[in-house]
């Protein structure tokens, strides 16, 4: 991976990172305040609190992604230390398909005259679960190639030994 590719990278998830961060801030400032400027609309509290869950799982996917990029960088991706850091990204993949799913329910009282917006919600948070999906996928793929890595590395010393 070149370097640009990694700056490039690294800047857009600091700015992803420092934008959650205000947005959770946002939220929190909203909550303790206490003020819903729309009175009888959609429960805002609620979408506040489960905004504020959803840029956690954002966060953890951020964090994550920033380690394994620097792993890249390193070449070390292919070793066992990677999985923790995939396995943080399918979690909080999953983790934001929940939050949507709690969006939608909350989303779904108000939407008793067009129910068609609420079913295509939970289309999208399916969808969310289908990126989970692929990264677990892709998990295993990693997973070979380190068995891979270390059976090359056995017959190479094995080799080796013989010469």
């Amino acid at each position: 991976m070149g370097k640009l590719a990694v700056h490039a990278l690294r800047a857009v998830l600091v700015g992803v990172f420092t934008g959650t961060l205000f947005v959770q801030a946002l939220m929190v400032l909203a909550l303790a305040g206490g003020k819903d400027p729309e009175e009888g609309s959609l429960p805002l509290t609620s979408l506040r609190v489960i905004t504020i869950l959803g840029m956690v799982s954002v966060q953890v996917a951020v964090v994550c992604v920033g380690r394994l990029v620097s792993m890249v960088r390193r070449g070390t991706v292919f070793s066992h230390a990677a999985f923790r850091y995939v396995d943080g990204v399918i979690g909080a993949i999953a983790s934001a398909a929940l939050v949507w799913f709690a969006v939608t329910a909350v989303n779904a009282p108000g939407q008793r005259d067009d129910p068609g917006v609420t079913v295509i919600m939970g289309g999208i948070g399916v969808a969310i679960l289908g990126v989970a999906l692929i990264v677990y996928v892709l998990r295993m793929l990693l997973a070979q190639a380190v068995a891979r890595d270390a059976e090359a590395a056995q017959m190479q010393a094995e080799l080796a030994e013989v010469i």
